[in-house]
């Protein structure tokens, strides 16, 4: 790999663990994608800090059920869901949208939900 494919993937992995870290702190951002979007990125760029990831002790267990199996943990799943139905909550009380909107909303968070809860947990 040439070295400015490389720094621009470096560059896109620090950015997605930025965003991931960012994730934590603010509600409507998701962590866990942009954590392993920074994992797929530097597996292609930098073996070392995706090994940092992956041992790292308060991300990398989920990081790596997920690419061992493609697991979810059972609390992570109840969480997941949890926030989703708060977060529907305030955009209902919060927003006021229009029906169709929050339909919309509604079967885009119910097809995630389903998704999250079809996922094996882990061993």
């Amino acid at each position: 790999m040439n070295l400015s494919l490389r720094l621009i993937l470096l560059g896109l992995g620090w950015a997605m663990v930025g965003l991931g870290v960012a994730g934590i702190f603010l509600p409507l951002l998701p962590t866990t994608p942009f954590l392993l979007l920074a994992a797929w990125l530097f597996s292609r760029s930098s073996p070392r800090l995706e090994q940092w990831l992956f041992d790292h002790p308060m991300v990398g267990r989920p990081l790596r059920d997920w690419r061992e199996s493609g697991a979810i943990s059972r609390r992570a799943k109840v969480l997941a869901i949890a926030l989703m139905g708060a977060g529907f909550l305030f955009f209902w009380l919060r927003v006021e949208p229009s029906m169709p909107t929050a339909a919309i909303v509604a079967m885009i968070m119910i097809a995630a939900g389903l998704f999250i809860v079809s996922r094996p947990e882990p061993f």
